[in-house]
Formats: structure tokens, sequence, C-alpha cells
């Protein structure tokens, strides 16, 4: 909310000083929408998937067999000895525990990456919105999401980003 606050108050202070020279220093693009559309985040996506298909198909495997055992300990457990049913169940407490272990690790590594793949990207978008603002004599680049209000006569470099993220 500072951050708001204080954006507005530059805006004001440079809106004062000279409209017309202020509303043509100051820019904004849509950050979200940029990602979203970049081919970046979609070889990241199927590169993410490749690197973790592996260990996804492991414990999809691993989630298929307790299913299994937790139906035949349903289904025959009546019917079972004490001493078979209780080895069954120690199996099936072993196994989940060891289960839910590999998945938290693999859900915890796996969102280090997408977090790590993301920062990449937004850190490219970040440079090429620099670059940009330095050729064109920029002053500020707001992100549109982190504004209420803006005028049309605010210009919108999001499509500017956008065709530099292609070349890349």
């Amino acid at each position: 909310m500072k951050n708001r606050v204080y954006m507005l108050g530059i805006i004001i202070w440079l809106a004062q000083i000279n409209y017309v020279n202020a509303a043509n220093k100051i820019v904004v693009m849509n950050v979200a929408n940029i990602f979203q559309q970049s081919a970046q985040r979609t070889e990241i996506i199927k590169q993410l998937e490749y690197e973790f298909k592996d260990r996804a198909a492991e414990l999809e495997m691993m989630e298929h067999d307790l299913q299994t055992k937790m139906q035949t300990l349903q289904r025959d457990g009546a019917t079972m000895t004490a001493s078979d049913r209780n080895t069954l169940e120690k199996s099936l407490i072993a196994q989940r525990e060891l289960f839910s272990n590999k998945a938290k690790l693999f859900q915890q590594e796996n969102h280090a990456r997408q977090t790590e793949e993301r920062d990449k990207i937004l850190d490219m978008i970040y440079k090429i919105v620099k670059n940009i603002a330095k050729k064109e004599n920029y002053d500020i680049v707001i992100d549109t999401n982190a504004v209420v209000y803006f005028s049309s006569h605010i210009k919108d470099i999001t499509d500017s980003v956008s065709n530099q993220m292609r070349v890349k």
C-alpha cells in the first residue's frame, strides 16, 4: 500500500511540474500478460514436465499400489488371520509414510524449480523494459496491475515488450 501511495505521489508531483512532459515520460505495461504469453514460459513448462516425469510416474505407481493394498485390506481384512492383517496394516503405514515423504519432497523441488525458472523469465522481462525505457527516455514504467486507473494518454508498452520477448 505504501508503494502505491508513494508512486501516486511521484506521478502527481511530475504532473504538476509539467503535465504534458510528465505524461510522455510515464508508461505502463502488463507484466502478467507478457509472462503468460511468453514462448519462454511454454518451453519451461515442457522442460519441467520432462525433468520431473520419472518421479511423478514413480509417485503414481506408489499411490496405485497403496490404493490396491488398502482395497485388499478393506475387502479381505475380516477374513484374514490377525497376523496377516497386522502385517498388511504395518506395511500400509510404512508405505504411506514413504509415499508422503517422497510426495512432499517432489512438491518442494518442483515448486523451487518453477520459481527459479519464473524468476529467470521475469528478469528477462525487466531487462527488456529497462532497455526500452532508456532508449525511449521514459522516466517511470508502472505495471498496470499496480495502478487502479490510468488515462488513455498514458502509453502502454506491453506489446513492445512482448515483441522483444519473442525475439529472445
